[in-house]
């Protein structure tokens, strides 16, 4: 039995469905998360595997981390369909399997918002990667807008962590990979879904910085 304890049976079937309806909005910017990566790469937090079939070729191996059982059940039929070479391990992101520089890059793709520890995952995620080695990541963030952001801190101090797997919605977390020692050199920020009404997890960024 696992002795990393994240069970979340009713929100990782949510998430599983919700995330294939929103693919055709999502999987333009997993695209480009991944475009360009090679060599090893270690995926923090893979879900239910839907960034593998974007691994470019050069990619040599992905060590894809995820804790909660669902997910890594549905992970595993991802990776048989997978061009690329995936390892599914069950860990958590702030006490990673795997030994001080070991990947070329590291993916958090749609999980620093959930983390219990950002800092922490953070810390791992350096600790794993070789120097100057890449942190690829796609995440929603707290909102630039007052009006917005008034709503997120509403909804994190109340019912949103508990009825989402944990998720926190006002995170700065920028900030919180430059305090982790990288350097951010790309960043966009993006809405999704682009159009409609401006949910409270619709303020995303999609970047990459180089550990230092």
């Amino acid at each position: 039995m696992s002795t990393n304890a994240v069970h979340h049976p009713w929100f990782a079937r949510c998430y599983a469905r919700m995330s294939v309806k929103m693919e055709p909005e999502v999987e333009p910017h997993r695209r480009r998360l991944l475009v360009g990566l090679s060599g090893r790469v270690i995926e923090i937090g893979a879900g239910n595997g839907l960034n593998f079939a974007h691994y470019p070729p050069e990619v040599s191996q992905v060590y894809a981390v995820e804790p909660e059982p669902h997910l890594r059940a549905l992970a595993a039929e991802q990776a048989a369909d997978a061009e690329a070479d995936i390892e599914i391990v069950d860990g958590v992101a702030d006490r990673l399997p795997a030994e001080v520089a070991a990947f070329d890059a590291a993916v958090f793709s749609l999980v620093l918002c959930s983390v219990p520890d950002q800092a922490a995952a953070l810390a791992e995620a350096h600790r794993v990667l070789r120097p100057a080695g890449e942190l690829r990541f796609y995440e929603h963030v707290r909102a630039e807008t007052p009006g917005l952001r008034r709503v997120q801190r509403a909804l994190d101090a109340t019912v949103w962590p508990w009825f989402v797997g944990g998720c926190h919605l006002v995170r700065d977390t920028t900030t919180a990979i430059e305090q982790a020692g990288f350097t951010i050199t790309t960043l966009e920020r993006l809405r999704v879904p682009a159009t409609g009404i401006s949910m409270p997890a619709s303020p995303h960024i999609l970047g990459t910085a180089v550990r230092r």
